[in-house]
C-alpha cells in the first residue's frame, strides 16, 4: 500500500455538490475511515464530536451525558480515560451508549489494550508515547482485529522537547512532523486506519499546520481549536480557525473546546457547518441586529424564539425581523418568518403571507407555524 504520509500522496481537492441551486463545493479528498456505521473522510459528511467532561468511572453520570450530547445532534464521543478504573467501566458505557465511543488514552498501553477489549469504537492515543514497540504492537494488533481505527492527536501544549528544539518553539511545522512520527510508527506496522489532528490554541498556528499536513497525508483530518477558552470567546477562535480551513475544503470530523457545557460545542459546530452550507441541522434564526426603526422587543422575541425552537432538528431557516426595510424580504426568504410592525408582526410562511398577529402573540405564533411545519399532524 502506498506510504500515505509520503508528499505523493497528499489530500487533492475533489468536487462535492452543493444544496439545490447553489455552487458546487471544494473538499479535499481523504481516505475513508469507519468508525462503526460511520464514514469519517471519503466525502462523507463532516462528522460531529464532542467529550463528555464527567468522570468516566461513573458510568451512570458519563452515560446521561453521552444520551444528552446525542440529543443535541452529536454522532462520535470522547471519554477520557486516565487509568485502570476507568477502563473497567468503559464495557457498560460503550455497551450502552447510544452514539459511538472514542477512548481518550496517553502513555499507558495497558489502558488501551482495556479499551480495545470494551469494544470502544475507536482509540485516541500517540503510539509514541505508551512505550516500547513491543507494546505498540500490541496495541495495533489488537486493533485490528477489531477493525477500531486510531486517532493521532498532537496538541501545540504538549509537544516534547527535542520536537520544540529542532523546530524553534510550537510552530506549525512542529506540529505536522510530531504527527507523522507518531503516523509512521503505525504504517511501519502496515496499520493505515488513522486519523490526524494537530491542534494548538492559536487560530494561525492551528490553520497552517492543517494546511501543511494536506500537502503530505490523504488520512482524514479531525479539526479543531484546543482549549479555545470559555463559550463566548471560544466560539469565535473556533468559528474562526475551523471556519477557514472548511472554506479551504479541509476537514473530515471537528470537535469544538469550549469551557463549559459540551453540549455547547455541539450546537456550534453545526452553526459553522450550517454557515458554509456543510451540514444542515436544526433550525437557524435570522434576527436583524435592530435600530431605531424597530418598533418591538425584537432581541426578547427572537431569544425565545431560538430557545423554544431548540428541540426541532429539522433544517430550517426562521427569520424574527424588526421593521418594513429588510424584514418582509427576509421573512419571505425563510421557510417561516415574523417581519415586525408598530404594534403588530406579520407571519410568512414560505414566501406567502399568513397574516398579521398582535406583537404580545408574535412568539407564540410564530412557534407554532414553526412546528406545525415540522409536524402537520402537532
Amino acid at each position: 500500500m502506498l506510504v500515505q504520509s509520503d508528499m505523493a500522496s497528499g489530500a487533492k481537492p475533489m468536487l462535492m455538490p452543493g444544496r439545490a441551486g447553489e455552487e458546487i463545493k471544494l473538499r479535499y479528498d481523504t481516505k475513508p475511515v469507519k468508525v462503526r456505521a460511520l464514514t469519517i473522510g471519503g466525502g462523507a459528511p463532516i462528522v460531529v464530536q464532542s467529550m463528555t467532561t464527567t468522570d468516566t468511572r461513573d458510568a451512570q453520570a458519563t452515560l446521561a451525558q453521552i444520551d444528552a450530547l446525542a440529543k443535541q445532534g452529536c454522532e462520535l464521543v470522547r471519554v477520557a480515560v486516565p487509568d485502570a478504573e476507568a477502563a473497567a467501566v468503559l464495557p457498560q458505557i460503550c455497551q450502552k451508549a447510544v452514539i459511538p465511543v472514542v477512548a481518550d488514552i496517553h502513555f499507558d498501553y495497558r489502558l488501551a489494550l482495556m479499551a480495545v477489549e470494551a469494544s470502544v469504537s475507536k482509540l485516541r492515543i500517540n503510539p509514541g508515547n505508551i512505550g516500547s514497540k513491543a507494546r505498540v504492537q500490541a496495541v495495533v494488533s489488537a486493533a485490528r482485529e477489531k477493525s477500531i481505527p486510531i486517532r493521532i492527536g498532537v496538541n501545540a501544549g504538549s509537544l516534547a522537547k527535542p520536537m520544540l528544539d529542532e523546530y524553534g518553539g510550537r510552530v506549525p511545522m512542529a506540529l505536522v512532523e510530531s504527527a507523522l512520527s507518531h503516523v509512521r510508527i503505525l504504517e511501519d506496522l502496515s496499520f493505515y486506519e488513522i486519523v490526524i489532528s494537530l491542534k494548538a490554541s492559536d487560530v494561525a498556528t492551528t490553520v497552517e499546520a492543517y494546511r501543511l499536513m494536506a500537502a503530505r497525508t490523504s488520512y482524514p483530518l479531525h479539526l479543531g481549536i484546543t482549549e479555545a477558552g470559555t463559550p463566548f470567546h471560544g466560539t469565535i477562535k473556533s468559528s474562526v480557525g475551523i471556519g477557514i480551513l472548511l472554506a479551504m475544503g479541509l476537514g473530515d470530523t471537528l470537535r469544538i473546546s469550549l469551557t463549559g457545557d459540551p453540549q455547547q460545542e455541539v450546537e456550534v459546530a453545526y452553526g459553522i457547518l450550517r454557515s458554509l452550507g456543510l451540514r444542515q441541522k436544526g433550525v437557524e434564526v435570522i434576527s436583524c441586529p435592530t435600530c431605531g426603526r424597530c418598533q418591538i422587543d425584537l432581541v426578547g422575541i427572537a431569544e425565545e424564539v431560538e430557545a423554544r425552537l431548540r428541540h426541532i432538528q429539522t433544517p430550517l431557516q426562521v427569520a424574527v425581523m424588526g421593521c418594513a426595510v429588510n424584514g418582509p424580504g427576509e421573512a419571505k426568504h425563510a421557510d417561516i418568518g415574523i417581519a415586525g410592525g408598530k404594534n403588530n408582526v406579520v407571519l410568512f410562511r414560505h414566501g406567502e403571507l399568513v397574516g398579521s398577529f398582535p406583537v404580545e402573540e408574535a412568539v407564540e405564533v410564530l412557534v407554532e407555524a414553526v412546528e406545525n411545519l415540522v409536524d402537520p399532524r402537532s
